[in-house]
């Protein structure tokens, strides 16, 4: 089988292992308090070119959205979100479980606007039975969105302006910032991100750490006590420095933003693939997560041979399905089953080769299993 499910199907970029393995035996102080954290500290405060950011490391996704979400809000708050949005649909009611409520708003391809939010809180405010109804506290969105869509500098803009306007600090989730960031078309680098919104996390589990999460506190008024809640909620590892060297590593000579924009490139040959052999998408991606709309009898033929994530039911005989790059993912020439024009690329999982990146190389789809059989590949990290 060759997997693209997801993006952290593999272990970790090999120069984070070889740093990892390098500070092995060196004896540091606990939960985050050792030179590495600091060092990587300084080097996210650079590259988001805020020198006055709080910055910490948490090791997973829902624990980090959890925590800055828990450290947010009231009791009696919970937090707007699209209906489509991670703490909504992927984290079994994490937030939920922290007392506070998730409210969402229908999404346009995973984004939610400013006017949506200022619809929201309006209609809260002016409702004669507000204080019976919970209240909004803070606005969450995802960049990228989990339909690998990306918010325009104007969008994002305006959302922070109105979250301004009414108080509510405004949370973007970063699991995927880096494919985000890199995308063609992007409007939104990760300085410009960082004054658009009071806290954003930096993914490192989805783009090249073994686990790992940023989260960069842009606020004041959100900085105090951060650790405390931290501690609570099981975010602050006793070996915190096997955080700070990846993120060091991460952000040493351009590393986080080179992988990214491989996966990215690697994503389009995907893309191309479906698209040339007629297939449409269910979204208009320009990250490393792609969204071909299939018949379901293709899609259980190529199941057989590929890993994909099953996305939704389109109608009654096709669905959606999700195709992700991730750093590890790289074309290499395979064999020519029936139906592919003259040799071809293959995209597999097995060793990157930097200056191998090209986007027109597709294949059609005639005969997924004679293909696969003719193909052999396997998925294996760089």
């Amino acid at each position: 089988m060759i997997y693209f499910n997801s993006d952290y199907l593999e272990g970790a970029h090999p120069s984070v292992m070889a740093r990892l393995n390098e500070t092995n035996m060196v004896q540091t102080v606990g939960y985050g308090e050792d030179e590495y954290c600091a060092a990587a500290r300084e080097k996210i405060r650079a590259v988001c070119q805020a020198p006055e950011a709080d910055v910490h490391f948490l090791v997973g996704g829902t624990q980090t959205n959890t925590t800055v979400i828990a450290s947010i809000l009231r009791p009696w708050q919970g937090v707007l979100s699209a209906d489509s949005g991670h703490i909504n649909c992927h984290e079994a009611g994490a937030i939920e479980s922290t007392g506070h409520k998730v409210i969402t708003l229908p999404a346009a391809e995973g984004k939610i606007t400013a006017q949506q939010v200022q619809d929201y809180v309006e209609w809260h405010r002016n409702d004669e039975s507000t204080e019976h109804i919970v209240q909004p506290g803070m606005v969450y969105i995802s960049h990228p969105t989990e339909g690998g869509t990306l918010y325009s500098k104007a969008e994002l803009t305006a959302l922070y302006d109105t979250c301004r306007k009414y108080g509510l600090p405004l949370f973007i989730d970063g699991a995927r910032l880096g494919y985000g960031v890199m995308a063609d078309g992007s409007e939104l680098s990760i300085p410009e991100i960082a004054r658009l919104c009071d806290v954003f996390y930096i993914g490192g589990t989805k783009v090249g750490a073994l686990f790992g999460e940023a989260v960069v506190i842009m606020n004041p008024a959100l900085k105090k006590d951060f650790r405390f809640i931290m501690k609570q909620r099981g975010g602050r590892m006793a070996k915190g420095r096997l955080l700070g060297i990846q993120f060091d590593a991460l952000f040493t000579d351009d590393l986080y933003f080179k992988i990214s924009r491989h996966a990215d490139e690697m994503a389009y040959q995907i893309r191309d693939i479906f698209v040339s052999a007629g297939y449409p998408l269910l979204f208009d991606s320009p990250t490393n997560q792609q969204y071909p709309i299939m018949p379901d009898d293709e899609l259980a033929e190529l199941g057989k041979n590929f890993g994909y994530e099953y996305w939704e039911r389109v109608d009654k005989t096709h669905s959606g399905v999700r195709f992700c790059a991730s750093w590890a993912t790289t074309p290499g020439a395979r064999g020519r089953p029936a139906g592919r024009r003259t040799d071809p690329a293959k995209i597999t999982t097995t060793g990157t080769n930097w200056n191998n990146l090209r986007r027109n190389d597709t294949w059609k789809h005639t005969d997924w299993k004679s293909w696969a059989s003719s193909t052999p590949g396997r998925c294996t990290a760089i």
